[in-house]
């Protein structure tokens, strides 16, 4: 009992930090997946161009980024740009290179989804002369997000999860000042348990946030 009461005191002591970077891996999870579906967005956008070289391009970025490891793309970074005279902070770190990845991630998703729409349909909004943009606009993502629902709620997950990385670049998210707290006392397997614990509630809530989204957004005549 005398190992629970300790960590218990440490936890008590150490809980505004733990709080404080708790909020700091929830608003990096936030700014990553919204900065990461615009982009994703913009980048699915113009893989539909009809210009090869751009086309060339985009699937180079989706597959470069996809398959660089996130902790190589931070490192690279935050270690590597100030070489070059480009110092970034922490944050500006973890936000730039989690946005370039995620875009990758959420790219592939949406063309994914564009893939198993009916093209018939663009095409006769094509011959009622609606303009490339107003297509994307009106009937293209609309549809794409919507069938993406389920993967992009998996890519938030992922965010939320790959956030705790982000400490191996002295950005002090929640797992760092969990970190910091099995340093203080060695109980580890609390410490860890704990954010175990945390990691698993903060999920089941984006969860169950993304099937009331689905259930709002549901396509009729795709439901059994």
């Amino acid at each position: 009992m005398n190992g629970w009461a300790t960590f218990h005191s440490d936890l008590l002591e150490q809980s505004p930090l733990i709080l404080m970077g708790l909020t700091k891996t929830l608003q990096l999870t936030a700014i990553i997946s919204l900065s990461g579906l615009l982009l994703g967005i913009v980048i699915f956008y113009a893989s539909l161009s009809r210009n090869n070289t751009l086309r060339c391009f985009i699937n180079a970025y989706i597959s470069f980024f996809i398959g660089m490891p996130l902790i190589v793309l931070l490192f690279l970074i935050y270690f590597g740009l100030p070489q070059w005279g480009i110092k970034l902070s922490p944050f500006q770190v973890a936000v730039f290179g989690f946005s370039l990845n995620v875009a990758a991630y959420n790219a592939a998703y949406l063309t994914s989804a564009y893939n198993g729409l009916d093209h018939a349909q663009m095409e006769a909004a094509r011959a009622q002369g609606f303009s490339p943009r107003q297509i994307f606009k009106l009937i293209t993502l609309p549809q794409v997000m919507r069938l993406s629902v389920p993967a992009l709620t998996n890519q938030v997950i992922g965010n939320l999860k790959d956030s705790s990385v982000a400490f191996l670049i002295q950005y002090t998210e929640f797992f760092a000042r969990i970190q910091e707290l099995a340093a203080t006392n060695f109980q580890f397997f609390k410490a860890y348990l704990l954010a175990a614990i945390v990691y698993l509630a903060l999920v089941s809530v984006i969860v169950i946030a993304a099937r009331l989204i689905e259930k709002r957004l549901v396509i009729p005549g795709l439901t059994s």
